[in-house]
């Protein structure tokens, strides 16, 4: 029947909604063995303690920090406050300067590396696989940074690694959470070396991670951004991947460590150790003599997924914010969106003014839909008495159907039609309000009316009231009675079960999300009430 079609839809497109960021993108792989560069055979002995390559085998553990001699060099830009260690340039904070950790009023800033992060050595240089933190001596070219807006400066780390001098050229400008790196690698008079040099990423999950807000490995290969959030997975094996790789990083829907290659030919390698996320993006070996310096290029991006800045940052590292297979359509939501609240200046009002646009531009379909209900209704009993007529000969049954389709002029499809064409726009704004960085700690309603009760004030995280879900449900409910009574008795009662499933599984949905489904709801109630009523 008519009404069985589209509760069939709407089941799949919620279906859809819910697990499509779950569905795996690609095929299992089996990790590949690290190539294990050798040192020319001449310098062997000076540099045997720069040849054995850690993080080789994904079982092994990566070298933690463990800081010697020197201190802590402090970064701050109008963004974020970094704090770098002077022995070899590893980050030990990162504080991003306007974002809070939580909701909360009294929330501290959002440090990107936290406590326990900051002992895997972020931003630390693995040279043949050893901590180059831990070997020879480093210098430093100022005791702190400070830029105000416009500024850019840059901060020297130089080291000695027992005859490998390294030269690292930190680049921060105030406008953008990119920072910039060159490296040159030189050798002292009568050595030489081959060095294979990895860049390490570490984090804790970035504030709160949930089913909705996963923490992942990403990274782009060959063009194809892919992701890793197998917990289980990294934990026990880790993962590999090498080729053409445009970046490697840690992400969740609103933050992104990530380190972008200028050279795209190389090996990333992640894991979980002690709770923390962990990543390596391994360079091809570089060849260094006396006399004769190397340099390499690279930018690193630590802070929360600003589109607008995404937008300008190399390698395509924007597809970190990632739209689904709709994102040609969750991009023009999302500007929607932005630009009704730039006028009403609340997210959740800036949500029901889009939801009232978007009901607007399917008018003329939804209104196709609620005629076709009506009319299915209309010949639902001589339906039944075709049925009954020809029992279950399917075949006579079926011309007679579409006889009776042709005479009153009815297309079958013409109801489940309209649904499916929205499909992909439901999608979209899925995934657009979900991976949107400005809804994140985004109020609606901060205090439950009447009380001190903190109710909507972070549309990134579910109802805490569960207030929102439950009104969505008993809408649903509403939508169900409203609609024409057609099918036996035990279908529509499989019907009038739906809010009840809607309800529990949007318990723990994104307020900002349920806010959309809710408004929805009441749009097309009213919708629904006009239409056969006008049709009647």
């Amino acid at each position: 029947m008519e009404n069985k079609r589209i509760i069939i839809a709407t089941v799949i497109c919620f279906v859809i909604l819910v697990g499509w960021q779950y569905i795996a993108e690609h095929m299992g792989w089996v990790p590949k063995q690290a190539e294990q560069t050798e040192q020319i055979e001449t310098q062997a002995e000076q540099t045997a303690n720069l040849t054995d390559p850690a993080f080789s085998d994904l079982k092994e553990t990566v070298p933690f920090f463990a800081p010697g001699e020197g201190k802590n060099i402090v970064v701050r830009t109008p963004l974020y406050t970094a704090v770098f260690h002077s022995a070899g340039g590893v980050l030990e904070s990162f504080v991003l300067n306007n974002i809070s950790e939580t909701s909360s009023p009294h929330s501290p800033f959002l440090d990107m590396i936290g406590k326990t992060a900051k002992s895997a050595s972020p931003m630390g240089l693995l040279i043949n696989g050893q901590p180059s933190w831990n070997i020879g001596s480093w210098t430093i070219s100022a005791e702190n940074l400070i830029l105000e807006d416009g500024d850019t400066k840059t901060l020297v780390f130089e080291g000695n690694l027992n005859g490998l001098i390294i030269r690292r050229e930190l680049t921060f400008d105030a406008a953008t959470y990119l920072i910039g790196e060159k490296i040159t690698y030189g050798a002292e008079e009568g050595k030489a070396f081959i060095v294979r040099v990895g860049y390490t990423l570490a984090g804790s999950e970035y504030s709160s991670s949930s089913t909705y807000n996963p923490m992942q490995v990403v990274w782009d290969s060959e063009g194809s951004y892919e992701t890793e959030s197998d917990v289980s997975k990294l934990t026990e094996e880790g993962m590999v991947e090498d080729g053409a790789l445009f970046f490697a990083g840690l992400s969740n829907n609103y933050f992104l460590s990530a380190v972008v290659p200028q050279s795209k030919n190389g090996l990333v390698k992640a894991r979980i150790q002690n709770d923390v996320w962990r990543v390596a993006y391994e360079e091809q070996p570089l060849t260094v003599n006396a006399g004769l310096p190397v340099s390499s290029e690279l930018s690193w991006w630590i802070g929360p997924k600003d589109a607008k800045l995404l937008d300008n940052a190399p390698n395509e590292l924007k597809k970190t914010i990632h739209y689904g297979i709709f994102g040609i359509l969750a991009k023009p939501l999302l500007w929607l969106l932005n630009f009704f609240q730039s006028f009403v200046g609340n997210w959740g009002i800036a949500i029901i003014l889009l939801t009232i646009f978007i009901k607007i531009l399917f008018w003329p379909l939804t209104k196709k839909s609620y005629k076709s209900m009506e009319q299915m209704k209309k010949i639902a009993p001589l339906m039944e008495d075709l049925k009954k007529k020809y029992g279950s000969d399917r075949e006579a049954l079926s011309q007679e159907m579409m006889q009776l389709y042709r005479t009153y002029n009815i297309n079958p499809m013409s109801g489940c039609l309209p649904i499916l064409v929205q499909l992909p726009v439901f999608i979209a704004l899925y995934n657009a309000l979900l991976n949107s960085e400005n809804l994140r700690h985004a109020e609606f309603i901060t205090y439950l009316p009447f009380t001190d009760i903190i109710w909507l004030a972070d549309l990134s995280v579910k109802d805490p009231l569960y207030i929102t879900p439950l009104v969505m449900g008993a809408t649903m409910f509403l939508q169900q009675w409203l609609s024409p009574a057609v099918g036996d008795p035990t279908q529509r009662k499989v019907m009038m079960l739906m809010p009840v499933i809607f309800t529990f599984m949007f318990l723990n949905f994104p307020a900002g999300l349920v806010v959309y489904w809710l408004a929805n709801n009441v749009l097309s109630i009213g919708q629904q009430w006009w239409t056969l009523r006008k049709v009647r």
